[in-house]
């Protein structure tokens, strides 16, 4: 499947209800889309795992902004798509406090454009 869009119309592309428990997913659906990043989000396979990055430059409504290229070989479903961009960006590995300082940092609109 060759998927040609921007994080947020991903976003609003699949069923809301079956991310209906993903507070992550509310947060990016909610955050008003900004311009100013060049970055791109790329998706491949990597050892037979779907690899994420650069989901982590720039302020949330940076990477909401973002295209996605997705690599040619890779066949995915916009959920599988979608599922292997939320979990790169969720706190798996980080402690409930790391994760809840990376968020302040992430929202924090000067922190992140200082990141880039």
């Amino acid at each position: 499947m060759n998927i040609s869009m921007t994080l947020r119309e991903l976003l609003q592309s699949v069923d809301a209800e079956a991310y209906a428990n993903v507070p992550l997913f509310e947060e990016l659906l909610n955050t008003k889309p900004e311009y100013g990043s060049g970055n791109r989000i790329k998706v491949k396979l990597i050892n037979g795992e779907i690899a994420v990055s650069n989901v982590h430059v720039g302020s949330l409504g940076d990477i909401v902004a973002c295209p996605i290229d997705v690599a040619p070989d890779l066949q995915v479903t916009k959920m599988q798509l979608l599922d292997s961009i939320l979990k790169e960006m969720s706190h798996e590995g980080f402690t409930d406090a790391d994760a809840d300082d990376f968020w302040d940092d992430m929202m924090d609109l000067r922190k992140a454009k200082n990141i880039r």
